[in-house]
């Protein structure tokens, strides 16, 4: 299972109302891998993509991509805010995401 923070919740709700984009969510594909694993993309989509997951919290639907949904498992969505940088965040591990036992590149 996703989870999505409060925080990243209603950071969603207002970005998305402000956008226009009221009964969209925040879309979250996989964007190919790296040595660390994936590479995760995030985007405002007024519709969900075809195949993907909807999971919501306090209004927030997030759409993901079918491929991402199991990699993605067990990780939490969140939104920072530290004054220099802000932007929805994927916390956590999945052991099967190959963040932790991989071997490491080069």
């Amino acid at each position: 299972m996703i989870k999505i923070s409060d925080v990243a919740a209603e950071k969603g709700r207002q970005i998305l109302s402000a956008e226009g984009k009221s009964d969209g969510g925040l879309r979250i594909y996989l964007a190919g891998s790296s040595c660390s694993g994936p590479a995760y993309g995030m985007d405002l989509n007024e519709h969900p993509a075809e195949g993907d997951e909807i999971i919501e919290k306090n209004g927030l639907k997030v759409f993901v991509d079918k491929t991402a949904h199991e990699k993605l498992r067990g990780m939490e969505i969140d939104f920072i805010d530290d004054g220099k940088d802000q932007g929805f965040v994927l916390k956590g591990s999945n052991p099967s995401s190959c963040d932790s036992g991989c071997s490491s590149c080069g």
